[in-house]
């Protein structure tokens, strides 16, 4: 059986403990408070890639999307040459739950969308 190409869905690591450099390349990095207060702003901060993602023209990170479980919150457009893989958003979280999944997808020009996770909680 012929493995899944890299514009077939979302990739996300095959091991999170050992992930390849392409992988390491890729995988949006969360930087935000484990915890957050309902109704009150935090800052998130993403950045593309434990090992920095090049942004030529020919290969490049085309956008970053947040989202909080299906909730589309926010995306950010980049340019190759001009730009970095990476943002800083500020954000508020209104939930009557507990826990939250926050979401962060990027899309790379060559190598397709990517998928990162981190669960908050809202206190």
């Amino acid at each position: 059986m012929a493995e899944k190409g890299l514009f077939c869905g979302t990739n996300r690591p095959k091991d999170p403990a050992n992930m390849t450099e392409q992988e390491k390349k890729h995988m949006p990095v969360i930087e935000c408070p484990d915890t957050v207060t309902a109704g009150e702003p935090f800052q998130v901060k993403v950045h593309v890639g434990a090992i920095p993602h090049v942004m030529e023209e020919g290969h490049f990170v085309q956008w970053i999307d947040i989202y909080f479980k299906e909730n589309f919150f926010a995306r950010v457009e980049l340019t190759p040459k001009f730009t970095r893989p990476e943002v800083t958003l500020t954000l508020e979280r209104h939930s009557k739950h507990k826990t939250s999944t926050l979401r962060v997808i990027e899309r790379c020009n060559l190598h397709g969308q990517w998928e990162a996770t981190k669960e908050i909680t809202v206190s």
